[in-house]
């Protein structure tokens, strides 16, 4: 499979080299003409399709600029293909919400893959359709999806790869060509594959926050607050520890990481019920500012910014470490609303 020259990085996503009429594929506008417009099949190799005007819309067309611009990318419905002459004819008006949502969840895994097999084959120097030919299309047949073999073989590549087999015709000693049979992949086309699939497809872990507001001005508050913050970190587990830090009194942030969005927000729903009997027992009071939610790294950073520059102000203040102020953390006494940090 291997090649002398750079190998060809040129090739369509699935085995078939057409679509299936009646099914939405993802086309990107290439230009506007009389007749309709001219796109592009992104998961075919970019081959030439068209949708006339009249399947644009359901309804009158007022603009087609409105409708369809050069440059886009999105689902379209294949009506008409002529495999002879390659025209490939589409509507847009045919895609349902549900054909959306089927073919742009196909894509995003194709894509994926595909990018992942083109740096695999520009990495080892076998052209691109080798290696779909001999791995990328029979996984698709046994998976369904290729994405779903890799996916597999982020944590167990042998089992998914070592099954793969390709014929090789040779000339035998008698002047006979003959067919042997024998693995698809070498050690450094598997090895190379293997680290691109668990570089790019390894699940990076989630960060959970949720902002609440602490107040307890009973005596001993302060202990009763940091007794609150214990019982919400008791409330992680291994898979989802969670940590409490305070932002400034009375605002302070419940944090925890996870691989399962649902899972992490279910264990800060719990910290914080843990938090609230807690704190409520002693007469104090939660009140959750910013439900549990998904954040983004940018919200992280810009979290973790803030409170090192707390931490910066605070060791700044003299005889801050044996003061009484710092008996009152957590009591209640600081405008949270004009913090910027709550909502």
């Amino acid at each position: 499979m291997a090649t002398t020259n750079s190998p060809n990085l040129e090739c369509r996503m699935y085995e078939a080299r057409f679509p299936e009429v009646d099914t939405a594929v993802m086309i990107q506008v290439k230009s506007i003409a009389e007749m309709g417009a001219y796109v592009s099949l992104l998961e075919y190799n970019n081959i030439e399709g068209m949708i006339p005007f009249n399947e644009l819309s359901r309804r009158r067309i007022r603009s087609v600029n409105s409708l369809i611009r050069v440059g886009r990318q999105e689902p379209a419905m294949v009506v008409r293909v002529d495999r002879d002459k390659g025209y490939i004819d589409l509507s847009k008006r045919r895609v349902s919400e549900e054909d959306v949502h089927a073919c742009e969840e196909r894509y995003n895994k194709s894509k994926l893959v595909h990018s992942i097999m083109r740096h695999v084959s520009e990495t080892v120097g076998i052209d691109l359709e080798d290696l779909y030919i001999h791995i990328g299309w029979p996984l698709y047949r046994k998976f369904g999806h290729a994405f779903e073999a890799f996916k597999l073989i982020v944590s167990d590549p042998d089992s998914v790869l070592e099954p793969l087999t390709k014929e090789v015709k040779e000339v035998g000693s008698d002047g006979q060509e003959v067919t042997k049979v024998e693995p698809a992949l070498t050690e450094e086309l598997k090895d190379a594959l293997v680290k691109n699939i668990r570089r790019r497809m390894t699940p990076q872990p989630l960060k959970i926050r949720a902002d609440i507001e602490m107040k307890c001005f009973q005596f001993d508050g302060v202990l009763h607050i940091k007794e609150a913050m214990r019982k919400a970190e008791a409330a992680g587990n291994d898979d989802c520890l969670v940590k409490i830090k305070l932002v400034a009194p009375p605002l302070y942030v419940l944090t925890t990481q996870t691989l399962e969005k649902d899972k992490g927000i279910s264990v800060l729903n719990n910290a914080i019920k843990a938090c609230t009997e807690a704190i409520e027992n002693e007469k104090g009071k939660l009140i959750v500012k910013e439900a549990p939610r998904a954040v983004s790294e940018r919200e992280d950073k810009l979290l973790a910014e803030h409170l090192a520059k707390l931490q910066t102000a605070n060791e700044e203040v003299d005889g801050d470490v044996d003061s009484e102020d710092e008996e009152d953390t957590g009591m209640g006494e600081v405008d949270v609303e004009n913090s910027g940090i709550a909502e």
